[in-house]
């Protein structure tokens, strides 16, 4: 499991990032580059055959030649001109592969092309590849084609179709609403083998156009005490939320953030799904969000990971609880000290410049440290209104 200090790390570079995270799949991150992104980098791309494999399985000997391969291209997918009367490649060649077999081969800087070692394709991707150029650069025409394909059986174009939905805005997945298959999308996240990102990426689409019987689905994974069951948590809880609305507040609060026996990894899980609604949706209110924040102020090892998100959305009603953090917390809640002065020193109410007064004779190191870093963080304390 990752540790507490790496969370603490991300979370705020989240809130250093602010807004920007919103240009992406909100829980998805991509796993690599795209077909699209790989080809638009190259000079030239292609579709080959196989017509000259190498001599010997590369490893045979130790005073064997790098292997090569030689290759008649078929298709030309990028950069004709500076092929030009090419007709075959030979490039380093390390996997294994018939006579005839299909590569997708890419190369730079012609006119000397360097190609790259060549990845063996199928025939679906190589139709796959082929329909790349003829689609939009962004938007939901562009997602409908990747949706066929999330699961694709040529598992290579399944990755890139979930790479290209982990890069498009969450607007963009809304408007995809109308051809999304619900019964299909609870079929993937039911499938105790998928993977968690995938996983991830199904309960975002499943928040676009699922119902509050998903939603009791949902509940009953996060009250589940196996941990495959609750894979995925940040997504499912932005998803439980997005179905219920402010309803299911309640039940987010019980299981993670009053919960102090919640694991580390759970509550935040549950602070990153509030910051999603907090910055992309109005299906919660943010006071209403802020309040269940503030539970985590009761457990002073964690509550760090809460702090900036109130002074971002202004919230200045919890100074005194926030001084108070700062003069008892011990070992394991010092974490908080810093956080708690840069709340200060962007909060707009007179006594909080009377407080870092006194909270610097406690502890001047924590004040310095705060001061010197808020003018990298200064935008992350901004306020915004997702309406």
């Amino acid at each position: 499991m990752l540790s507490a200090e790496y969370h603490r790390a991300i979370a705020l570079l989240v809130l250093l990032v602010g807004p920007s995270i919103a240009s992406a799949c909100p829980f998805c991150s991509p796993i690599g580059q795209t077909f699209s992104e790989e080809m638009a980098a190259m000079d030239v791309v292609v579709i080959a055959r196989l017509t000259v494999p190498p001599a010997a399985i590369f490893g045979a000997s130790e005073d064997q030649e790098i292997p090569t391969g030689t290759f008649e291209i078929n298709e030309v997918l990028k950069g004709a001109e500076a092929l030009g009367a090419t007709k075959t490649v030979q490039t380093i060649f390390f996997s294994s592969g018939e006579v005839g077999d299909l590569f997708l081969i890419v190369g730079v800087e012609p006119p000397q092309i360097t190609w790259s070692t060549p990845s063996r394709i199928s025939g679906r991707a190589a139709a796959y590849l082929r329909s790349l150029d003829g689609l939009p650069d962004e938007g939901t025409d562009r997602l409908r084609f990747f949706l066929k394909h999330l699961e694709d059986q040529d598992e290579m174009l399944a990755r890139d179709a979930y790479d290209e939905f982990a890069r498009s805005p969450y607007s963009t997945i809304q408007d995809l609403k109308p051809d999304l298959d619900r019964g299909q999308i609870v079929q993937w996240i039911s499938d105790p083998e998928l993977p968690v990102h995938r996983r991830r990426l199904y309960l975002v689409l499943l928040s676009v156009c699922g119902g509050p019987e998903d939603a009791k689905m949902l509940e009953r994974m996060m009250r589940s005490e196996d941990r495959r069951k609750r894979a995925g948590l940040d997504a499912m809880i932005g998803c439980y939320l997005t179905l219920v609305g402010q309803a299911g507040m309640p039940l987010v609060e019980e299981l993670f953030l009053k919960n102090h026996e919640a694991d580390y990894a759970d509550s935040y899980a549950a602070i990153i799904a509030l910051r999603f609604h907090g910055t992309e949706t109005d299906v919660i209110p943010r006071t209403r969000i802020l309040e269940g924040l503030r539970y985590m102020l009761d457990r002073p090892p964690l509550a760090d990971l809460v702090i900036p998100d109130l002074a971002r959305w202004e919230d200045w009603s919890q100074i005194e609880r926030l001084v108070r953090l700062f003069k008892e917390a011990d070992e394991e809640s010092s974490w908080v000290r810093v956080p708690v002065v840069s709340y200060l020193l962007v909060c707009p109410k007179p006594e909080a410049k009377q407080y870092i007064q006194e909270l610097e004779k406690i502890d001047p190191d924590a004040v310095q440290r705060a001061r010197v870093f808020l003018p990298f963080s200064s935008g992350a304390f901004s306020a915004e209104d997702p309406s």
